[in-house]
């Protein structure tokens, strides 16, 4: 039963994302293909990626990958900056317009995360943390990624 329950709640994350996605389109207000919202949800976990760390990650040729960033930058979710380190590389860098489109997301989480705080016990929050975290850094080694950083900066605008 543990495989369900997990699953419901992932499911509805997702739903959740997807209600509010939909009701920008009908205003009008998103502009990411379905597959430039995955490419972008990859760059951010990837945190400030170069191009070739993306395509590889993805398993794109590097050309393929140059193309979706262009359409990105050009839509303003995505900047390029130079590495310090290395003058010929650039690293992406989501913008504020994205933080705000992945703050749909974000708020919902933040939601539920203080509705889980006030429902259960501290001990069982910190039970849940350590729980989550075991998840992610030791049972699911396929997927390396850099530490996420928190929340987007940006302003609540309800759930």
């Amino acid at each position: 039963m543990l495989d369900v329950e997990f699953s419901n709640v992932y499911t509805k994350f997702k739903l959740h994302f997807y209600q509010k996605v939909f009701s920008r389109i009908h205003d009008r207000e998103a502009s990411l293909t379905t597959v430039e919202a995955f490419c972008m949800e990859i760059i951010q976990a990837l945190n400030k990626p170069t191009i070739n760390e993306f395509a590889n990650f993805i398993n794109i040729s590097p050309p393929n990958a140059a193309y979706k960033v262009n359409s990105l930058v050009k839509k303003g979710y995505l900047t390029r900056e130079q590495s310090d380190d290395d003058k010929r590389e650039y690293h992406l860098c989501v913008t504020q317009k994205y933080n705000d489109y992945y703050n749909i997301s974000y708020q919902y989480l933040s939601t539920v995360m203080d509705r889980i705080e006030k429902r259960f016990s501290q001990e069982d929050v910190a039970r849940l943390e350590e729980i989550l975290h075991v998840i992610s850094s030791e049972l699911m080694p396929e997927i390396p990624i850099p530490e996420i950083p928190g929340p987007p900066a940006a302003e609540e605008s309800g759930s």
